[in-house]
């Protein structure tokens, strides 16, 4: 869902600007052009595919809640924006032994 959202702790954060299915890379790079970070989006549907493509079971996903109490932002995450949508899911898999 986060790259749905500008980067932003406050209130611009809260706007859906990019497509939840827009798929191209976010690249940063240096001032010749290396590129020295990469962050790759996939749809939640994607990553299903991938862990049972691989061979896994799901499991569980989980999407931890923003914590009651916790006031602090950490980069573009806030109370703001944590408390309307996940920033982490957790995709909990097994690979199934074969004896």
């Amino acid at each position: 869902m986060r790259w749905v959202f500008l980067d932003d702790p406050g209130e611009g954060g809260l706007l859906a600007v990019h497509s939840y299915f827009d798929r191209r890379p976010y690249i940063e790079q240096d001032a010749t052009g290396v590129p020295t970070y990469i962050e790759a989006h996939r749809t939640f549907g994607d990553r299903i595919r991938e862990l049972t493509a691989a061979g896994f079971v799901l499991r569980d996903v989980i999407e931890p809640e923003w914590p009651p109490g916790h006031e602090q932002i950490w980069g573009q995450w806030s109370p703001l924006r944590g408390r309307l949508f996940p920033g982490t899911a957790i995709f909990v898999a097994q690979r199934p032994t074969t004896g």
